[in-house]
């Protein structure tokens, strides 16, 4: 019998909590697997006690009983996935196997400087905000066809064959676009080789890895990074990743087919943040978004940047439902709401005077909306303990349901809290 498959997706602009999320389902799963994007991600997960930073490495990691999976619709930077793994090996954690694949594309650096200095040619309202790690280039390496991948490391004539070519165009756009001082290419052709070495053992084949997990009956748990509104076909281009955080990636970025998906769930954080320029409807500039800011301690866990904190979006949430075709929400941080007097839930937008319901596609028209709200009584005391739906106060109740009602799609899962245990379930 086949295994159950599930995705898990921001809705919102990412840092929903979407690695603790995995974390918790990961325990009914075999099999967890990384779909997209690259080091710039930032999943947070707390085990007894204890935190955890993930930006390469599955956040079912944990689970020495497991198989973790990146898949080759990731770019990695191999230096950022050793350090995570040696962070791990020096606390005393054992780990979930890992396989990463051999179509992974792997962030250079070239990449990671061309990266820098494109952001920074950018002025005022066209920076787009980016990590600087190298994952658009890299990306665009992939697409363009002159890429260098995971498989590539272990195999050093080839290995030699790519770089002479990318590398030649890499150097060409440094010293006659940006001045900058050529990359040589042994240092560079050397240090892959070191890269591949230690690599070599994990690298293996990511498409059956996972398809012989599902027909075995395991079930499975594809992770994306970052969020549906950074997506580069569906996000707030050009404001956007460079990848497609959507359920749709999960498909091309780990090779399952579409009709093997059983369930989408949507990770929402109670409230909304952004990292970056563009538009934010629900942006709060005021002490309550200081205030949300510093409860839900929100700073960049890749960057370490303050996030830009509003009140959350039912518009944005609608448009993910219908973009990923979500079955349930994963609801985040409804925590740190608790010491509000009043909290505020977006329901349409005025736009050039008119009321609309449904998110604009036009990153422009975005641009120009004003929130309208409704307003709900906070409820005034830690729900940190609450372990069951109906040991919330009335007025929490009350706000998730409105999420319900208004998404058309269940709650399924509540975090009052950072920790694993922190978790209310709800039929997932």
């Amino acid at each position: 019998m086949r295994g159950r498959t599930d995705i898990v997706v921001g809705v919102q602009w990412g840092d929903e909590g979407k690695g603790r999320v995995v974390d918790v389902l990961a325990a009914k799963a075999g099999v967890v697997v990384r779909y997209q994007g690259g080091a710039n991600a930032g999943h947070t997960v707390v085990a007894d006690g204890e935190k955890y930073v993930f930006h390469l490495l599955p956040s079912g990691i944990l689970y020495p009983d497991k198989l973790c999976v990146i898949g080759n619709g990731v770019v990695m930077d191999p230096e950022a996935l050793f350090d995570e793994l040696d962070a791990l090996a020096a606390r005393g954690k054992k780990t979930a196997r890992l396989v990463v694949s051999h179509g992974a594309h792997i962030v250079m650096p070239y990449h990671k400087l061309l990266d820098k200095l494109s952001e920074n040619a950018r002025s005022g309202d066209t920076k787009i905000g980016t990590t600087g790690r190298g994952i658009g280039p890299c990306y665009s390496d992939k697409y363009g066809r002159i890429g260098i991948r995971a498989e590539d490391l272990v195999n050093a004539d080839i290995l030699r064959a790519k770089l002479s070519l990318t590398l030649a165009l890499k150097n060409d756009m440094l010293t006659k676009i940006y001045g900058e001082k050529p990359f040589s290419f042994d240092e560079v052709y050397e240090k892959a080789l070191a890269w591949g070495r230690r690599i070599e053992p994990l690298l293996g084949d990511s498409f059956l890895e996972i398809d012989e997990a599902a027909e075995s009956g395991q079930n499975i748990l594809f992770e994306g990074a970052q969020a549906t509104l950074l997506d580069v076909d569906y996000g707030t281009y050009p404001f956007v990743t460079s990848s497609s955080p959507c359920a749709g990636g999960a498909c091309t970025g780990a090779g399952i087919g579409p009709s093997r998906i059983d369930r989408v769930i949507g990770v929402v954080k109670a409230y909304c943040t952004r990292v970056g320029e563009g538009p934010f409807p629900t942006e709060e500039r005021s002490e309550t978004g200081e205030f949300l800011r510093r409860k839900g301690g929100e700073f960049g866990a890749t960057t370490g940047r303050p996030r830009r904190c509003g009140w959350c979006d039912l518009v944005a949430v609608d448009y993910a439902v219908r973009v990923n075709g979500l079955d349930g929400i994963a609801l985040t941080k409804l925590d740190v709401l608790d010491d509000l007097d009043e909290i505020k839930i977006c329901t349409s937008y005025d736009i050039n005077g008119k009321v609309q319901k449904h998110f604009p596609s036009s990153c422009a028209e975005l641009s120009r909306a004003k929130p309208l709200y409704r307003t709900f009584k906070g409820w005034k005391r830690s729900i940190a303990d609450c372990r069951r739906f109906e040991d919330l106060p009335e007025a929490a109740r009350d706000y998730v349901r409105f999420i319900e009602d208004t998404s058309g799609v269940p709650v399924l899962l509540i975090g009052v809290g950072p920790g694993r245990e922190q978790t209310i379930l709800r039929g997932i």
